[in-house]
Protein backbone atom coordinates (compact mmCIF):
# COMPACT_ATOMS: atom_id res chain seq x y z
CA UNK A 1 0.00 0.00 0.00
CA UNK A 2 1.40 3.34 -1.00
CA UNK A 3 -1.72 5.39 -0.91
CA UNK A 4 -4.85 4.94 2.01
CA UNK A 5 -7.77 6.71 0.34
CA UNK A 6 -10.16 8.28 3.26
CA UNK A 7 -13.91 8.07 1.31
CA UNK A 8 -17.23 9.33 2.86
CA UNK A 9 -20.09 11.59 2.60
CA UNK A 10 -19.34 15.25 2.97
CA UNK A 11 -18.78 16.58 6.01
CA UNK A 12 -18.11 13.05 7.55
CA UNK A 13 -14.23 14.52 9.12
CA UNK A 14 -12.72 12.93 6.12
CA UNK A 15 -10.06 15.54 6.26
CA UNK A 16 -9.66 16.60 9.67
CA UNK A 17 -8.68 12.37 10.21
CA UNK A 18 -7.03 12.48 7.40
CA UNK A 19 -4.73 14.80 8.73
CA UNK A 20 -4.57 13.53 11.87
CA UNK A 21 -3.64 9.88 10.99
CA UNK A 22 -1.05 11.35 8.30
CA UNK A 23 0.72 12.94 11.31
CA UNK A 24 0.48 9.21 13.54
CA UNK A 25 1.92 7.66 10.95
CA UNK A 26 4.38 10.22 9.68
CA UNK A 27 2.74 9.71 6.29
CA UNK A 28 2.26 12.20 3.61
CA UNK A 29 -1.62 14.02 3.78
CA UNK A 30 -3.54 15.05 0.13
CA UNK A 31 -6.86 16.65 0.41
CA UNK A 32 -8.11 15.95 -3.29
CA UNK A 33 -10.13 18.94 -3.19
CA UNK A 34 -7.32 21.18 -2.60
CA UNK A 35 -5.25 19.48 -5.13
CA UNK A 36 -8.34 19.51 -7.85
CA UNK A 37 -7.98 23.66 -6.73
CA UNK A 38 -4.44 23.77 -6.98
CA UNK A 39 -4.09 21.83 -10.39
CA UNK A 40 -7.24 23.67 -12.38
CA UNK A 41 -7.02 26.85 -10.38
CA UNK A 42 -10.81 26.76 -9.50
CA UNK A 43 -12.59 24.99 -6.38
CA UNK A 44 -14.52 22.05 -6.76
CA UNK A 45 -17.55 24.10 -6.74
CA UNK A 46 -16.55 26.34 -9.21
CA UNK A 47 -16.03 23.29 -10.92
CA UNK A 48 -19.04 21.54 -10.22
CA UNK A 49 -21.28 25.00 -11.16
CA UNK A 50 -19.33 24.62 -14.87
CA UNK A 51 -20.91 21.42 -15.17
CA UNK A 52 -20.64 18.48 -13.54
CA UNK A 53 -18.32 16.18 -16.19
CA UNK A 54 -15.85 19.40 -16.05
CA UNK A 55 -15.40 18.15 -12.24
CA UNK A 56 -15.62 14.47 -12.57
CA UNK A 57 -12.85 14.59 -14.94
CA UNK A 58 -10.68 17.25 -12.79
CA UNK A 59 -11.27 14.94 -9.88
CA UNK A 60 -10.07 11.94 -12.13
CA UNK A 61 -7.02 13.97 -13.28
CA UNK A 62 -5.89 15.05 -9.37
CA UNK A 63 -6.10 11.27 -8.47
CA UNK A 64 -4.18 9.84 -11.17
CA UNK A 65 -1.20 12.54 -10.47
CA UNK A 66 -0.72 11.12 -7.33
CA UNK A 67 -0.66 7.22 -8.90
CA UNK A 68 2.79 5.30 -8.94
CA UNK A 69 4.38 8.62 -7.53
CA UNK A 70 5.84 7.40 -4.35
CA UNK A 71 6.27 4.19 -2.11
CA UNK A 72 6.11 6.79 0.70
CA UNK A 73 2.48 6.03 2.10
CA UNK A 74 0.38 8.63 1.93
CA UNK A 75 -3.10 9.31 3.00
CA UNK A 76 -5.61 11.38 0.55
CA UNK A 77 -8.85 12.89 1.44
CA UNK A 78 -11.35 12.28 -1.40
CA UNK A 79 -14.29 14.33 -1.51
CA UNK A 80 -17.98 13.07 -1.04
CA UNK A 81 -18.91 11.97 -4.27
CA UNK A 82 -15.86 10.41 -5.69
CA UNK A 83 -18.23 6.86 -5.34
CA UNK A 84 -20.01 8.63 -8.81
CA UNK A 85 -17.03 9.33 -10.92
CA UNK A 86 -15.97 5.86 -12.41
CA UNK A 87 -12.63 6.86 -13.96
CA UNK A 88 -11.08 7.69 -10.36
CA UNK A 89 -12.84 4.62 -9.09
CA UNK A 90 -11.14 2.40 -11.79
CA UNK A 91 -7.84 4.20 -10.74
CA UNK A 92 -8.17 3.34 -6.79
CA UNK A 93 -8.80 0.01 -8.04
CA UNK A 94 -5.43 -1.23 -7.96
CA UNK A 95 -3.61 -3.02 -5.01
CA UNK A 96 -1.72 0.56 -4.64
CA UNK A 97 -4.90 1.84 -2.79
CA UNK A 98 -6.13 0.93 -0.13
CA UNK A 99 -9.93 2.03 0.36
CA UNK A 100 -11.21 3.27 4.17
CA UNK A 101 -14.58 4.47 3.78
CA UNK A 102 -16.29 7.16 6.88
CA UNK A 103 -19.78 5.72 7.59
CA UNK A 104 -22.47 8.21 9.31
CA UNK A 105 -26.70 8.31 9.09
CA UNK A 106 -28.16 10.69 6.66
CA UNK A 107 -29.51 12.42 8.96
CA UNK A 108 -26.07 13.45 10.57
CA UNK A 109 -24.52 14.17 7.28
CA UNK A 110 -27.73 16.56 6.68
CA UNK A 111 -27.39 18.31 10.04
CA UNK A 112 -23.47 18.61 9.26
CA UNK A 113 -24.55 20.23 5.38
CA UNK A 114 -26.95 22.43 6.28
CA UNK A 115 -24.76 24.70 8.39
CA UNK A 116 -22.99 26.04 5.50
CA UNK A 117 -23.61 29.49 4.69
CA UNK A 118 -24.81 27.90 1.12
CA UNK A 119 -25.49 24.40 -0.05
CA UNK A 120 -23.72 22.68 -2.47
CA UNK A 121 -24.32 22.98 -6.16
CA UNK A 122 -25.79 19.15 -6.39
CA UNK A 123 -28.58 20.18 -3.25
CA UNK A 124 -29.71 23.19 -5.05
CA UNK A 125 -33.16 21.47 -5.52
CA UNK A 126 -36.61 21.93 -4.41
CA UNK A 127 -36.50 19.78 -1.93
CA UNK A 128 -32.40 19.62 -1.05
CA UNK A 129 -33.26 17.25 2.37
CA UNK A 130 -34.73 14.65 0.12
CA UNK A 131 -32.50 14.94 -2.42
CA UNK A 132 -29.41 14.94 -0.44
CA UNK A 133 -31.07 11.47 1.93
CA UNK A 134 -30.95 10.06 -1.75
CA UNK A 135 -28.01 10.67 -2.73
CA UNK A 136 -26.61 9.59 1.09
CA UNK A 137 -28.33 6.29 0.60
CA UNK A 138 -27.08 5.49 -2.83
CA UNK A 139 -23.88 6.39 -2.33
CA UNK A 140 -23.45 4.88 1.00
CA UNK A 141 -24.85 1.33 -0.89
CA UNK A 142 -21.91 2.01 -3.80
CA UNK A 143 -19.08 2.81 -1.28
CA UNK A 144 -19.80 -0.43 0.95
CA UNK A 145 -19.64 -2.54 -2.14
CA UNK A 146 -16.45 -1.10 -3.21
CA UNK A 147 -15.18 -1.32 0.45
CA UNK A 148 -15.67 -4.41 0.26
CA UNK A 149 -14.93 -5.68 -3.14
CA UNK A 150 -11.08 -3.93 -2.60
CA UNK A 151 -11.38 -5.72 1.01
CA UNK A 152 -11.13 -2.32 2.24
CA UNK A 153 -12.40 -0.99 5.80
CA UNK A 154 -15.49 0.64 6.72
CA UNK A 155 -15.11 3.29 9.92
CA UNK A 156 -18.21 3.75 11.84
CA UNK A 157 -17.59 7.66 12.14
CA UNK A 158 -21.08 8.38 13.89
CA UNK A 159 -20.23 9.70 17.16
CA UNK A 160 -16.35 9.93 16.90
CA UNK A 161 -13.62 13.04 17.07
CA UNK A 162 -11.33 13.11 14.22
CA UNK A 163 -8.66 11.88 16.32
CA UNK A 164 -10.89 8.61 17.33
CA UNK A 165 -11.01 8.24 13.77
CA UNK A 166 -7.10 8.99 12.84
CA UNK A 167 -6.17 6.56 15.70
CA UNK A 168 -8.25 3.56 13.87
CA UNK A 169 -6.84 4.74 10.50
CA UNK A 170 -3.53 4.19 11.87
CA UNK A 171 -4.44 0.90 13.49
CA UNK A 172 -5.53 0.04 10.12
CA UNK A 173 -1.93 1.11 8.22
CA UNK A 174 -0.26 -0.65 10.77
CA UNK A 175 -2.27 -4.34 10.36
CA UNK A 176 -1.33 -3.40 6.88
CA UNK A 177 2.51 -3.63 7.27
CA UNK A 178 2.90 -6.46 9.69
Amino acid sequence: MSILLLCGPKHVGKTSAAYEAAALCHSEFIDLDELITRQTGKSPRVLYQEGQDLFRKAEAAALASLMGQSSAPRIIAAGGGLIDNEAAIRLADTDEVVVVYLAVSAATAWNRIRTEKSLPPFLNTETPELTHRALHERRATAYHAFVQRKHGWVIQAEDKSPRAIAEEIASIIRNIHE
